[in-house]
């Protein structure tokens, strides 16, 4: 059977076509399937190493405070009747800084006062009756009885454990009255005022916030890797930004147990004079210059890190860490030799370089080249 002309013109037409469509088909097909997105990066918890037997200066920014400070309040309820200070004065100890109504505390005072007395009688009473009684029974049985003895002991009793009640009815009263008064607990300045005079306050009620600024504390962070140096801290000065070139003396009084969760650092607080030719405020911030000099030969020298920061692979006896590449953010694996354990970890005395950043947690779900994000460093 023979094919006519236009019948081949048309299958000639027809394959370019059919080729197009198909080829059109295949990239829509593959447009449609889903390209695998790279994984995000882990979040790790890392820290940087510092040499301890290199370091023998270091600063420290914080921020200053009142070496005593309180906000007062009272132990009673009523109405306000005196607010002697103002914000900006000064309070000796002792001073009343503020006082409430006493009278409801006065007329409840007297009126225990009053039953003590009573029962005061009662007692002195019921002690000669039992006196008088038991006298009778011992020179006359047959003119008393055992029963009466009894019972006038028993008035007696109950006498003397009212008058123990209503005296610590009074001593309470007494304590209620003193109460009224709120006197300084040290000598300081008045920084704030929270309520005024004449109006009703309840207990414990902030009344004023109460500062000694003649002794200064000073507030740094630590980071876990360099506290354990706290014992071989030979200097301490603190330089205040809004006191030029001036550099105040200081020493360690407090060193805080427990690091912060989300910066891995530990509050020490710095104690110091106040200054006669300048005068350093609460709040001042500045920074602390600390001088720390381990003795030769001591088990905190050296790099110390976290024992959650150390992992082993197929050998046992060889000890890794993950490094942390600050410019690509990715892992590599490498040893490090151990020494001893120290306060906060664990001592490496080779492996490790000054400054190098490590992971601190998960070591062991990490791999080799895995790209990271770094939470919460600490510096």
């Amino acid at each position: 059977m023979n094919t006519s002309s236009n019948d081949k013109n048309a299958i000639r037409l027809s394959l370019p076509l059919t080729a197009a469509l198909l080829a059109t088909a295949l990239l829509v097909g593959a447009c449609e399937k889903e390209v695998a997105a790279p994984p995000a990066p882990r979040n790790v918890f890392a820290m940087r190493v510092a040499d301890a037997s290199g370091l023998s200066e270091r600063g420290f920014p914080g921020r200053a405070r009142a070496g005593q400070e309180v906000n007062q309040s009272f132990r009673v309820s009523g109405p306000l009747i005196e607010l002697p200070v103002n914000v900006g004065d000064e309070a000796k100890e002792g001073d009343v800084v503020a006082r409430i109504d006493p009278q409801n505390y006065v007329t409840n005072l007297r009126g225990l006062e009053g039953q003590l007395q009573n029962e005061q009688a009662n007692l002195t009473r019921a002690q000669a009756d039992l006196r008088r009684i038991e006298s009778v029974f011992k020179e006359d049985p047959g003119a008393t009885s055992q029963t009466a003895v009894d019972r006038a002991r028993q008035l007696r009793d109950s006498a003397s454990a009212g008058v123990r009640s209503l005296q610590a009815g009074v001593q309470n009263a007494r304590d209620q009255l003193s109460y009224t008064e709120l006197k300084a607990p040290f000598s300081g300045v008045v920084v704030e005022t929270y309520v005024e005079n004449y109006e009703t306050v309840v207990a414990r009620q902030p009344i004023l916030r109460l500062l000694d600024p003649s002794s200064i504390e000073f507030v740094i962070n630590v980071p876990e890797n360099l506290i354990g140096l706290a014992p071989y801290v030979t200097e301490v000065a603190v330089a205040f930004d809004a006191l030029d070139s001036i550099k105040v003396p200081a020493e360690i009084s407090e060193i805080g147990r427990e690091a912060s969760q989300a910066t891995r650092t530990y509050p020490v607080t710095l104690k110091m004079a106040q200054l006669e030719d300048a005068e350093i405020l609460p709040g001042m911030a500045g920074t602390a210059t600390v001088v720390a000099r381990p003795p030769e030969g001591t088990s905190l020298v050296g790099m110390q890190i976290p024992l959650t920061a150390v992992f082993t692979g197929d050998d046992m006896s060889k000890s890794y860490v993950w490094i942390v590449d600050q410019t690509t953010n990715t892992l590599s694996r490498r040893e490090v030799e151990l020494g001893d354990l120290a306060q906060f970890g664990v001592l490496v005395t080779s492996g490790l370089e000054s400054g190098e950043w490590i992971v601190t947690k998960g070591v062991n779900t990490l791999a080799e080249g895995e790209e990271i994000r770094i939470l919460d460093p600490s510096q």
